[in-house]
């Protein structure tokens, strides 16, 4: 049997002479790309530039909409209105758009980040009002979010397109959310472990909570983090593994 996923990444997370990442290696080898839009991360230079690459590797793009923080990168948690996350993922996926305009290459999806995706998947409003800016903006776009969250429920409501998603690195809690970043374990550190998790959440449908619990997956792309330093090398071994595997890479924009 043959097993299909998406594999994607945020990238574009650089900003100014900073460089975050190695996104012309890591666009070799993935099938979708999250592009900063220059709230937490990100500027229109490197907006631009990584819009370029992503069409060069024949990646699928998507607008990856944060809080307003560059300094805590987009992870700290903010008091906002759904109005005001309305607002601010509009905002953010048009001024992606105007750089996939400019390269004649389509928008694919559209992926909250951090602490906005983290709280959307818990926050019922919150995750209707981004999958309203989502709707608004092209109702054929793809929502991404997380397994079983309420963004994927708010997706399901609109009636957009959505993609599960899945984290290779980081650890699970029993209700399938994601451990907190600021608690110990949040982090998967061992190569070997996240891709068994990987490849268990593919085949299987399913992941080991931290409390030892099985939990119940939907996979249709899974989350490379390429902010990490090892995220290059991780890749090609998750890839390897693939073939290994016989699971086939497929952009969720082509099925």
């Amino acid at each position: 049997m043959t097993f299909r996923i998406d594999l994607n990444s945020d990238l574009g997370e650089s900003f100014g002479t900073y460089v975050v990442g190695q996104d012309e290696q890591v666009l070799e080898l993935v099938s979708s790309a999250n592009v900063a839009c220059g709230y937490h991360a990100g500027d229109p230079h490197i907006m631009n530039k990584t819009v370029e690459l992503a069409k060069e590797h024949h990646v699928g793009i998507g607008a990856h909409p944060g809080f307003p923080d560059l300094v805590g990168f987009g992870r700290r948690n903010m008091n906002i209105t759904p109005e005001d996350a309305y607002s601010l993922v509009l905002y953010q996926i048009g001024a992606l758009h105007g750089f996939c305009r400019a390269h004649e290459v389509p928008l694919q999806h559209v992926k909250p980040h951090g602490a906005l995706y983290n709280m959307a998947s818990k926050d019922p409003e919150l995750a209707n009002a981004i999958a309203q800016a989502v709707k608004d903006f092209d109702s054929e776009l793809i929502l991404f979010g997380l397994a079983n969250s309420e963004l994927i429920r708010a997706a399901q409501d609109a009636a957009l397109p959505y993609a599960s998603e899945v984290f290779a690195d980081r650890t699970y809690q029993p209700d399938g959310s994601l451990t907190p970043r600021v608690e110990k374990h949040a982090m998967i550190r061992d190569e070997q472990a996240a891709i068994e998790q990987v490849i268990q959440m593919v085949k299987e449908g399913t992941v080991t909570a931290v409390d030892g619990s099985i939990i119940a997956i939907e996979a249709d792309t899974v989350c490379v983090h390429g902010d990490e330093p090892s995220a290059l090398a991780f890749i090609k071994a998750l890839r390897k593994r693939f073939d290994e595997e016989n699971i086939e890479m497929e952009r969720v924009g082509n099925r």
